[in-house]
């Protein structure tokens, strides 16, 4: 039996902001005898999101499976998220470890510790809590009581830069794996745990489905480029392959959404309408590594809103997925929901629309309940030249006839999101984007009749992402990519007659530097993530805590005499013989393919279209025969029933 922390941690909450997010309790939560397994051994998780409890606890892979875990009756799964620095310096002075939230366990107690990592700048906070929980931060120190430190999520498609602090990791879709993993620790710990965790990760990796850095050797050569990545024992396999789940139908979770105690990004209940992008946008590794597009049925979609809602109370339902309006039902599944929730408190929003999927009766059933808070599109390049280079395929001419329909419907405002940094951009690509923003305004007002139209213009730094046609591309340095926007926002606000509709929103060159340093690093950059965070680095996501300065000092100390730096990872172009860090964890995508479509971007007249082969003969990406998976799309021509009065 593992004894509850919160009788020593209760008396400083007092002392933090927002204490309610350290309380656990939370509706739909759970909390399970530590020995809950009816017979023989319980599997113990703690399941953690590497941010603040008010970004983590709405992430939608963590509710999943702690979901999908604590529904068997031999598995416990709590939750643990990164602390703030002033309870974390209480902790640190009273010696309390890092807990879970749900029963205030400490982590360590725990069989394995399920990190996912959405974004690698959350890198510091997981350091920081192996360090809490009084784990050894280096996986080789680790004994037998420490937990398997195991790591998910987007991140762990290149889990090198961290190689040296986790146990395994988990590429893919993780509602099967999960009960996998959960099987051969039961088995080993029912077999008296033979062989230590040695023997467990050596289960675990065979499968070739577990990834195990410590079974690989990683060799460099003179130039500093990576020669080889080996196993370093017997019947270890020589690449591990990602998960992919199939029928979702199957899977209808989270099926009891937990309900914050505290205020959190996202208040509302999220329903994944289908998994996987096929698009083919060269930049977006999300798509890339989720392929192949997966739908959730009608009835799926509708059954699951309604006991979502039931189960939470949360007024606002968000259909979710890479491209929501893509969905082959989508009108069905809009006009279905509205009709159920029509004069209820309940609303309906989507994502962010694609320009050439947005259509006007879609847009007015997701706002039937009255409430239209403004549209937001993704054009990502500012001229029709970067689209293309990007495989988006929507001309300024398909943008401003969206917009028009959109402002002469009763919209008022709408948000652009733009990419700076992109391959082969150029200053005049960027300022495009303030022609454009000026061309929305005017079409609102023509088609409209009024002045109160604005634009909100809200732009991110490029980052090239591992498994994409990008990963070969040298990152724009961070100097470039501010003088790049501060023109842009000079050339906004010298319109007196447009300049004060359009909003202008952007983030900095500097931390987009240091996610390419670890999105697409290797082991060398290992050392780099400890020195940050024995500096003090944390929330590293989180503007007021980044510290690039910090960062740079830490990379040119740590990568002293290695024959790499900072640019040598960031801003260096690769070639197609060059072995990346990530060459052995296979996606499915195959490497020609994504060279030529790179190759196919750097093309003078700005790239061939890439169609998607939802609706197109298959390009030969390589997911499917490879995964041994299939695209599943509708229409089913099934419909939305029973329809129930509210």
């Amino acid at each position: 039996m593992t004894d509850s922390l919160f009788p020593r941690l209760e008396p400083h909450l007092p002392t933090v902001q927002k204490p309610i997010q350290y309380v656990g309790g939370e509706l739909n939560s759970s909390v399970k005898e530590w020995s809950c397994a009816p017979r023989g051994e319980t599997v113990r998780w703690a399941l953690m999101y590497p941010d603040a409890y008010e970004v983590g606890l709405p992430n939608q892979g963590v509710q999943i499976l702690y979901e999908v875990l604590n529904e068997r009756d031999w598995i416990l799964a709590e939750r643990t998220y990164a602390v703030w620095p002033d309870l974390e310096r209480v902790m640190r002075a009273e010696g309390i470890p890092q807990f879970t939230v749900d029963a205030h366990r400490p982590v360590r107690d725990f069989d394995l510790l399920g990190v996912s990592l959405s974004t690698e700048l959350g890198y510091t906070n997981l350091l920081n809590a192996l360090d809490l929980a009084g784990l050894p931060l280096h996986a080789v120190d680790r004994s037998e009581r420490d937990p398997i430190v195991l790591v998910g999520g987007h991140a762990a498609f290149n889990p090198e830069p961290i190689a040296d602090f986790v146990d395994a990791a988990v590429m893919g879709d993780g509602e099967e794996i999960v009960l996998a993993i959960s099987e051969v620790v039961r088995e080993w710990k029912e077999q008296q745990r033979p062989g230590g965790r040695e023997e467990l990760l050596r289960r675990l990796a065979v499968s070739g489905g577990v990834y195990v850095p410590g079974f690989y050797d990683v060799t460099y050569a003179a130039d500093g480029q990576i020669e080889a990545v080996v196993p370093n024992r017997p019947g270890i396999p020589f690449r591990v392959r990602k998960h992919t789940l199939m029928d979702l139908d199957k899977w209808p979770y989270p099926a009891k959404p937990l309900v914050p105690l505290a205020e959190t990004v996202h208040e509302r209940y999220s329903v994944e309408i289908f998994r996987g992008c096929t698009r083919g946008c060269r930049f977006c590794q999300a798509g890339m590594i989720t392929r192949p597009v997966r739908e959730r049925s009608i009835e799926t979609i509708g059954s699951m809103v309604d006991q979502g809602v039931r189960r939470t109370g949360f007024e606002e339902v968000g259909l979710l997925s890479l491209s929501s309006a893509d969905h082959s039902e989508i009108a069905e599944v809009a006009t279905a929901l509205a009709d159920r929730y029509e004069g209820s408190n309940v609303s309906l929003s989507l994502p962010s629309t694609r320009v050439d999927a947005f259509n006007i009766t879609l847009a007015d059933e997701f706002s039937r309940n009255g409430r239209r808070s403004g549209l937001t599109f993704a054009p990502e390049g500012g001229s029709d030249r970067m689209r293309r280079v990007i495989n988006k395929m929507v001309t300024e001419e398909d943008l401003i006839r969206t917009v028009a329909t959109a402002y002469s419907h009763g919209w008022r405002q709408v948000k652009l999101y733009f990419m700076c940094g992109l391959p082969t951009e150029t200053d005049e690509d960027v300022l495009a984007i303030a022609d454009l923003a000026r061309r929305v305004i005017a079409t609102g007002r023509e088609v409209s009749g009024r002045h109160d139209i604005r634009c909100t213009v809200s732009i991110g730094g490029f980052v090239p992402k591992a498994h994409t046609p990008f990963q070969w591309a040298g990152q724009l340095d961070h100097e470039t990519t501010d003088d790049r926007l501060r023109k842009l926002r000079e050339a906004v606000r010298a319109d007196k007659r447009y300049g004060r509709a359009i909003g202008f929103r952007y983030h900095d060159g500097k931390p987009g530097t240091i996610e390419g340093l670890l999105s697409r690093g290797d082991r060398r950059v290992g050392p780099v993530i400890e020195a940050v965070w024995r500096d003090g680095g944390r929330f590293d996501g989180w503007s007021e805590h980044f510290s690039f300065d910090r960062w740079a000092e830490a990379a040119q100390k740590a990568l002293a005499g290695t024959g790499v730096d900072l640019d040598w990872f960031t801003t260096r172009e690769r070639d197609y013989d060059e072995v990346l860090p990530w060459d052995h964890l296979d996606s499915g995508l195959d490497k020609d393919w994504l060279w030529a479509d790179w190759e196919a971007a750097l093309d003078p007249a700005g790239g061939e279209e890439v169609e998607d082969c939802r609706w197109t003969p298959c390009y030969d990406c390589g997911v499917c025969p490879e995964m041994g998976t299939e695209t599943q799309i509708g229409p089913t021509g099934r419909t939305l029933l029973p329809l129930h009065v509210r």
